[in-house]
């Protein structure tokens, strides 16, 4: 009952999405193809947003949708918009985390444009883009919006998108252990 407990307690502190890992296990790293960034981005909705100004980076967690190849997003009035009103040029990045090493995460580099500021062609995607917002988070932009401050929509272009994926495998084992399988096995 104690060791339960304590495994129960272990999770917890490591958060969702992790386990232990059980085993002799080898990780595999791979680079993602584009097609398979972009599945990343549209089944999630919450990534990074960094930007910088002179000599400072920040990161803020922001939600999106990827509509018509850009990520739409809204945000509120703050040093977020000052800053990229000097230096548009952004990275975001979405993460999936199943474990240590099961994982993808991808980064998109890309200029970052407010409605008010690009151009007015491709009005049907910010319209496109609203209505996904709006399936995201009932009541966006409306008289029942939970976060009413949040009012400037932007858009972040998807110039560069790089990926990456962990898989773990079950580690092949040694000469010396399949030797010790086979004797415990004949005993």
């Amino acid at each position: 009952m104690a060791s339960t407990k304590r495994s129960k307690a272990a999770a917890k502190r490591r958060g969702p999405g992790t386990r232990p890992v059980k085993g002799p296990i080898v990780p595999e790293f791979r680079i993602l193809e584009r097609a398979a960034c972009e599945r990343v981005l549209s089944r999630n909705h919450v990534g990074r947003l960094a930007f910088a100004l002179h000599d400072r980076v920040d990161i803020e967690p922001l939600h999106y949708v990827l509509v018509d190849g850009w990520l739409y997003g809204r945000t509120s009035l703050g040093s977020k918009l000052t800053a990229l009103a000097h230096n548009h040029w952004v990275a975001f990045e979405v993460d999936e985390v199943d474990d240590v090493f099961d994982w993808r995460s991808v980064v998109v580099h890309g200029g970052w444009y407010t409605k008010e500021t690009a151009a007015v062609a491709g009005t049907a995607s910010w319209d496109r883009a609203l209505k996904g917002l709006q399936r995201l988070v009932s009541g966006t932009l409306g008289k029942e919006d939970p976060v009413p401050f949040r009012w400037i929509l932007f858009r972040i272009e998807l110039a560069e998108v790089t990926g990456r994926e962990a898989i773990s495998r079950p580690a092949e084992p040694t000469a010396t252990v399949r030797r010790a399988r086979v004797k415990k096995r004949r005993a």
